[in-house]
């Protein structure tokens, strides 16, 4: 087993400043993404509750399916990150070609696919009548945009690894408000209804799409890099990304897992789950800017061959993880009592769910851990790992949550096993795995 060593005092510094210029602005551009959702829920919000309904169904599909498609950001900043590592910037960007090419394609299969199933979609999650109509319609105007969706997935990636975070940063904060122009002249000055929403937000996509284009293309030109995909770098970002795929389809399995047995304890548990996991949703955005800059640095760290300073930079990214989650658990364990409240009036949710935020703050450092280590083997290119070790944690998980599911439990008590079901015995294998990999010291050579 390798040691990760302690980094020198000289050394902390300057990691710090690198982890916080790449941490930050990425924390920024997550959060832009869900204002697009909060955006087009308030403005559709105020058409109607079918509307609403359809929409809200729509959503859930769309978003299913590109967050399951966030691999092609996530497979190649690792790959660009360690051509640069290495000195190579024609390698690198090429890298990066290859995998806006990759989007490119899938997002027009999914544009097609999802246009013609748009009605079977929404009529399996339960849609009938004006709310199955509402809801094709926004799934289909939705579609034109899949394509754009991914594109700028993977040309945010390919930022990553050039080790800039600033820019997607900007392109998002700019196309958040395009949409929110965009979406109210559609649905209230076209008339064009949650037909309009969707719209708009395709528009604004394809702008962000074009204006990650217009900085990419220049790009390759000074490199003399062609701007035709090259068959053997598509299929190598596929073959990673595949790997990536079923590791983010196990975390999902897992959240929808969760939902099912919260809503078989009854609406006030599952009334206060979903507060609690939306509070965990929040926190994990500030976690997942961390693991944005793991990925990015450690890539280009392995990419320069130095595995001493990428074993200080993990160990520093370890701390971080612990650090950050330290400070949010100590917040969310003073708010928990109150922070119902927020979301609710009814005072027998708020205590349930006051009960699982203790647990969630409780495991905040653990989360933290989680998340550090998560982008530390997804710079290092070890997909294939984060795969296998996602299947051996539902395998830990499911077990717990066929328990809560079984037991005859009062709504509060509920939450709680629920909650310590899934910091513990989820968040709590995943940690396992992922700080068994990386002292093992393998994941260096992974993805070489």
């Amino acid at each position: 087993m390798t040691s990760l060593p302690k980094p020198t005092a000289p050394a902390e510094p300057r990691l710090g400043r690198a982890i916080l210029a790449l941490a930050v602005p990425a924390l920024g551009a997550l959060i832009a993404e869900p204002l697009f959702l909060v955006a087009d829920t308030a403005i559709i919000g105020h058409l109607g509750t079918g509307e609403l309904a359809g929409a809200g169904l729509g959503t859930t599909v769309l978003h299913t399916v590109v967050g399951l498609m966030v691999f092609l950001a996530y497979s190649t900043t690792p790959a660009v990150a360690r051509q640069l590592g290495a000195g190579r910037m024609d390698r690198a960007l090429a890298a990066g070609r290859d995998g806006v090419w990759l989007a490119l394609g899938l997002g027009l299969l999914l544009a097609v696919t999802g246009w013609v199933a748009a009605p079977a979609l929404a009529a399996s999650l339960g849609a009938t009548g004006p709310v199955l109509g509402f809801a094709t319609d926004f799934l289909r105007w939705s579609m034109p945009g899949v394509p754009a969706m991914l594109l700028v997935l993977a040309a945010t990636g390919v930022l990553r690894g050039l080790q800039d975070t600033r820019t997607p940063l900007l392109v998002a904060g700019i196309g958040f408000a395009v949409n929110i122009v965009l979406n109210f002249a559609l649905v209230y000055g076209a008339g064009l209804s949650v037909a309009g929403s969707a719209l708009g937000t395709s528009i604004a996509q394809w702008g962000m799409a074009a204006a990650y284009l217009w900085m990419l293309v220049p790009r390759l030109r000074r490199q003399g890099v062609r701007l035709g995909p090259r068959a053997r770098g598509v299929l190598a970002t596929g073959r990673v990304g595949s790997w990536l795929m079923l590791r983010t389809a196990s975390l999902r399995l897992a959240i929808l897992a969760t939902v099912w047995v919260a809503s078989a304890q009854g609406t006030l548990t599952l009334a206060a789950h979903q507060l609690v996991f939306t509070v965990f949703t929040f926190l994990a955005f500030a976690l997942d800017a961390l693991a944005i800059a793991a990925q990015a640095l450690i890539g280009r760290e392995l990419g320069a061959g130095d595995t001493d300073r990428t074993a200080r930079l993990t160990a520093t990214m370890m701390r971080w993880g612990l650090g950050v989650g330290v400070a949010a658990g100590v917040l969310l364990a003073v708010a928990a009592p109150f922070a119902g409240a927020l979301f609710t009036p009814d005072a027998e949710v708020q205590r349930a769910a006051a009960v699982g935020l203790w647990v969630l703050a409780a495991a905040q450092p653990l989360c933290g851990l989680v998340f550090v280590l998560d982008g530390v083997l997804i710079g290092a290119g070890d997909a294939r790992y984060l795969a296998l070790a996602g299947a051996a944690t539902l395998a830990v998980y499911l077990p717990l949550l066929w328990w809560v599911a079984a037991a005859p439990l009062p709504a509060a008590s509920a939450l709680l096993w629920l909650w310590v079901a899934f910091c513990a015995g989820f968040m709590g294998a995943r940690a396992g795995t992922l700080l068994w990999r990386v002292r093992s010291g393998r994941w260096m050579v992974a993805g070489a």
